[in-house]
């Protein structure tokens, strides 16, 4: 087995890689995109973790699936997504980038964790206890979830057509249909990919640029700009240490996530 993740500020990487430990299982981050057609035709079955958005995959991992189409037929696939409270069919969408057939999934999950988005007012920041409390439920979430598959238990987590429908309230909204690889044209993704604000205690320290997952931000004589690509995963809004870039929502952030690694889990 073969894991490969997309992960913003770190949940979808923690889950990914406790995930590979429990399986044995190779870990490789899809942002390493050099050798993984190889990697991924060596393998048998694929498993996917990322964050779900609006109830649709993240952009960078529509473009890598697209980009590997040919390489994953016939994979068997175990999808894991990440998500704040609910996502509808949030696991069984990426599924839609694929031709019918194409692959055979065996199983499905959706996992909650920590919020990452910390400048929006609704969204509050979890507690130290609520996090911790979240991460432990996860770990045992995922120790089901192995021996579910090491017991040949098959368990699709989103693909009812109840899921579907909930998935679609979101989803449609946020970046039109779930088989497309590219938003529609006045969807919330369309607009939040293009709507990039550099505040004006940005240093340019470059930090942003360095991290950006799409390569969307780059320095010009001493400004950040950015290319129109955002894949809205919150890495910069997080790591900025002056607070001084946001997406979409332009509050600016009062704290900021930054995630955890495995080696603190209990």
């Amino acid at each position: 087995m073969l894991t490969l993740y997309f992960s913003g500020t770190g949940n979808s990487k923690y889950i990914a890689q406790v995930f590979s430990e429990k399986m044995g299982a190779q870990c490789l981050s899809i942002e390493d995109d050099a050798e993984l057609a190889a990697q991924i035709k060596a393998h048998d079955t694929i498993a996917f973790c990322y964050p779900i958005y609006g109830s649709r995959v993240p952009m960078i991992m529509r473009e890598f699936a697209a980009r590997h189409m040919d390489a994953l037929a016939g994979k068997k696939l175990v999808i894991l997504v990440t998500q704040l409270i609910f996502s509808g069919d949030g696991a069984r969408v990426l599924i839609d980038l694929f031709p019918k057939r194409h692959v055979e999934v065996i199983y499905a999950a959706h996992l909650i964790m920590p919020n990452n988005v910390c400048n929006f007012a609704l969204l509050r920041q979890a507690s130290e206890k609520r996090t911790r409390k979240q991460l432990h439920k996860a770990e045992r979430q995922l120790a089901r979830i192995c021996q579910d598959i090491k017991h040949g238990i098959v368990k699709k987590r989103g693909f009812s057509a109840y899921a579907r429908v909930l998935g679609s309230m979101q989803g449609v909204a946020w970046m039109g249909g779930s088989h497309n690889v590219t938003p529609a044209k006045g969807s919330m993704e369309f607009r939040a990919m293009r709507d990039v604000k550099i505040h004006e205690d940005c240093n340019a320290c470059g930090l942003c640029v360095k991290a950006c997952p799409m390569n969307n931000l780059r320095n010009e004589q001493g400004k950040i700009a950015h290319n129109n690509n955002c894949t809205v995963c919150y890495r910069c809004i997080n790591l900025c240490p002056n607070k001084a870039i946001t997406v979409f929502f332009h509050q600016r952030p009062k704290w900021q996530f930054k995630g955890f690694e495995v080696s603190t889990k209990s």
